[in-house]
């Protein structure tokens, strides 16, 4: 919601200014909405990223950039929203807790994760799975279009 290239763009500097130094950041690409039906489409993007925070750290920080930017969560399910921030890889780190679970649960069936994840490192292996992202995108039953945005043509340059 509101300007999708803006809020991608400050989510970046936030997380630069706050967690770490942000070391790769893949293209903007736009896809459907995944999980429920909404008339907006959705910018998505992904980041590599070395800090210092732990796990649980990290995530706290980006739930405090996700409500400094508007974004307040719901039980409700899936819906529209300014920024929505996760951790996709933590190393190679598994975790399985309450509130974080790492790698993210769902990354393998959503192309709108997979092909900005192939973009940065198609060789990086799942360390639940043992197969490539590429692998991983190759082999995703996701049908929903992922496309690379293309700001001009959007009238956002």
């Amino acid at each position: 919601m509101g300007n999708r290239i803006n809020n991608l763009n400050n989510a970046i500097v936030e997380i630069q200014d706050n967690i770490g130094k942000v070391l790769n950041v893949s293209s903007v690409y736009e896809s459907e909405a995944w999980g429920f039906v909404s008339e907006n489409t959705f910018l998505n993007q992904v980041i590599r990223l070395n800090t210092n925070h732990e796990p649980d750290e990290l995530l706290k920080g980006l739930l405090n950039i996700e409500r400094r930017m508007g974004r307040s969560r719901s039980s409700k399910g899936y819906e529209s929203r300014a920024i929505d921030l996760d951790i996709l890889f933590y190393e190679d780190y598994i975790i399985d807790k309450e509130t974080l679970k790492v790698p993210h649960p769902w990354l393998h069936e959503r192309k709108f994760v997979l092909v900005p994840l192939d973009e940065i490192d198609a060789g990086l292996i799942h360390p639940v799975f043992k197969k490539s992202i590429h692998q991983l995108l190759n082999s995703c039953a996701d049908k929903l279009w992922v496309k690379k945005f293309d700001s001009e043509q959007n009238g956002m340059n």
